[in-house]
């Protein structure tokens, strides 16, 4: 048995062997599919439907809750049971979100000012159904849309199997649309005779989902453009090269373009991982994506201190992030950028994956700099109020002034004028 080689980076090239999200070509490709989906509605969602296989000419594009309840009941006790729990860890991780998320009400000179919390009216919530489909995924996005109140949550995906039937019956989806693709997420965002478009789409996809999320989110709210999945594991010398290559090849299964690498302070360890990536591969079901997947964009980077292993994480800005040290919490103290981090040898990645109740759905290519993942907050809009309960001129706040004095700054007399009516109201009663 050999070893299998990862690529050596160092620090300043860790972000090189990263595959893009998108390419001209696909967003050319996305761009014309959405179009023909925004003027021609279900004539074009039906004609990508039956060219990629996903439904035939007769096949219903639209499932009710009838048709997912009974997906659900025909499933045997030990799979429904596993959906069950999972849905059920999901939504209280959830529901404890949106229940630390408060409306706000203080005083301001003259009155009063605060904002609500309002869920969007309307979230489409897909789920891969290619080389694997995901119930996993369709349970993160439609539970964590109920959750934060949206009214109407619909499915889509291009597999309609019980299984992901029975999650999105789980998650208390009104509808499960059967298309997958860029003319799915053109569906969702402009919807055709008979569906309503969607206010957010939500959920991971290929190239081609990612493509169309970024067409129309000029129009409707994307939670991200999340590109192929990413896994860093951080590990000192005390760190078991058993679980690091299984935790290593977990992400890689995922896509031939899935990045898997392993930041270290330990040499040794490094070599014992690749030895060890060798012996699991051969028994591995899913080896030929796996071996792809760590061959092109696999890499351990050596580095002389966990400072610097978290410097290099950082530079990275992985989606996922394992901490395989002897004192992890003080490490993730020091880490800035990433999707989710898990605290510990014992705390898998893939229990992220499967609902232990933080999301999945989570930022890729870097763009863990800038926000999160998945979560109540993409299906939350705060709206300010202002109420002001007596004139500027008896309580002498200068508010009504100021407002005045700052637009004739500004060159706007209406403004000012407006301003200056409220000092001739009488107080509110």
């Amino acid at each position: 048995m050999n070893a299998l080689t990862l690529a050596r980076l160092t620090p300043d090239r860790i972000t090189s062997l990263r595959p893009d999200a998108l390419d001209a070509a696909t967003l050319a490709g996305a761009r014309e599919i959405v179009d023909a989906v925004r003027r021609e509605g279900a004539d074009a969602l039906r004609r990508y439907a039956v060219r990629f296989g996903e439904r035939s000419e007769s096949d219903p594009l639209l499932l009710d809750r009838e048709a997912m309840t009974a997906a659900l009941d025909r499933l045997d006790a030990p799979t429904r049971a596993v959906l069950e729990r999972t849905a059920s860890r999901i939504r209280a991780f959830a529901l404890a979100q949106r229940a630390s998320i408060n409306d706000l009400d203080i005083p301001v000179p003259g009155g009063r000012a605060g904002h609500t919390i309002e869920p969007m009216s309307s979230a489409g919530c897909y789920a891969p159904g290619g080389r694997y489909p995901l119930p996993s995924s369709v349970l993160m996005t439609a539970i964590t849309a109920r959750a934060a109140g949206v009214g109407r949550v619909v499915v889509c995906s291009p597999n309609a199997s019980d299984a992901m039937l029975a999650a999105a019956a789980l998650a208390d989806a009104d509808a499960f649309l059967v298309a997958g693709g860029a003319h799915a997420i053109g569906a969702l965002a402009y919807g055709f005779d008979g569906f309503d478009p969607c206010d957010i789409v939500v959920g991971p996809g290929n190239r081609w989902v990612t493509a169309a999320k970024q067409l129309v989110s000029a129009d409707i709210a994307i939670d991200m453009l999340a590109g192929p999945s990413e896994l860093i594991v951080i590990a000192d010398d005390a760190a078991d090269p058993v679980v690091v290559a299984a935790d290593l090849l977990a992400q890689a299964e995922h896509d031939p373009d899935a990045s898997a690498g392993l930041i270290t302070t330990d040499e040794t360890l490094a070599r014992k991982v690749e030895r060890e990536l060798a012996r699991q591969l051969e028994t591995l079901p899913t080896r030929d994506t796996a071996e792809a997947s760590l061959r092109e964009h696999g890499f351990i980077c050596v580095v002389d201190s966990l400072d610097a292993a978290a410097a290099t994480s950082d530079r990275f800005a992985p989606e996922h992030l394992q901490l395989c040290v002897r004192e992890p919490d003080a490490l993730a103290r020091r880490i800035r950028h990433t999707g989710a981090v898990f605290l510990g040898e014992r705390t898998a990645e893939v229990f992220g994956d499967y609902g232990v109740g933080p999301n999945h759905t989570l930022p890729t290519g870097g763009l863990a700099r800038r926000t999160g993942g998945l979560s109540v907050l993409h299906f939350l809009r705060v709206r300010t109020w202002i109420r002001m309960d007596a004139s500027d001129e008896r309580r002498d706040d200068g508010v009504a002034t100021d407002a005045a004095s700052l637009a004739r700054l500004e060159g706007l007399e209406a403004h000012a004028r407006a301003a200056e009516a409220r000092l001739r109201v009488a107080p509110a009663r």
